[in-house]
């Protein structure tokens, strides 16, 4: 059995808080809400968009209306790629990894629709067997079943497969399906939100040399 690695996105594989930042202030303005610095919302992220819209308007003292989240999310999917970065050797590391047999997954809490068309914008896409997105199953990170759902999709088996992210819901998923997890150092998370996980790494190209040694081919 081939090894698979999967991987969060938000915080992990792309910088994407720049757009999230500028969809969720067109949010509030259309609102008569004041804006979020991207310092805020780099810390209301990582739970899904209906988590970060919550959030947002519980930050003004206001209940989401109904149709906010649907708002938030056509303007964000015309927008998705407009300031996100990837980070540093992201592509190159994937890419080697796959070139020595490694299967890529993503799973993430980002809607499926507007995951796949970030990856691709970003050039990822090509790379993966499966996306997991947070609306793709019942469930989402962190219930672990979202991770198998997705390992499954990929053709992967646990006892084969590893997590890459940089949220305490890539540390809790992982354990509960009894995948082990490398935390992503250089993400949104917290340090002290790897706790739990395998190993820790600071570069994309230390998570893959940590996956080799954690899952020997």
């Amino acid at each position: 059995m081939r090894r698979t690695l999967l991987l969060d996105l938000d915080g992990t594989l792309v910088d994407t808080v720049p757009d999230l930042t500028a969809a969720l202030n067109r949010l509030m303005a259309s609102r008569g809400l004041p804006a979020f610095a991207v310092e805020q919302v780099t810390r209301m992220v990582g739970d899904g968009v209906p988590v970060l819209i919550q959030r947002a308007f519980a930050a003004r003292a206001r209940p989401p209306d109904d149709q906010a989240v649907a708002d938030f999310l056509a303007d964000y999917d015309s927008h998705v790629a407009v300031a996100s970065r990837l980070y540093p050797a992201v592509t190159d590391t994937l890419s080697a990894m796959v070139h020595t047999g490694w299967r890529l997954a993503v799973c993430t809490n980002k809607p499926e629709r507007a995951a796949r068309m970030l990856l691709q914008a970003m050039g990822l896409l090509p790379l993966l067997q499966a996306v997991g997105g947070g609306d793709s199953f019942t469930v989402r990170k962190p219930d672990p079943r979202h991770l198998l759902e997705t390992l499954a999709l990929a053709g992967g088996e646990p006892r084969r497969a590893l997590m890459l992210g940089d949220h305490h819901n890539d540390v809790a998923s992982a354990r509960g399906a009894g995948i082990g997890c490398i935390f992503a150092l250089w993400g949104y998370g917290a340090p002290e939100q790897a706790a739990g996980a395998l190993a820790v790494a600071h570069t994309m190209p230390e998570a893959a040399a940590a996956a080799e040694r954690l899952l020997p081919a």
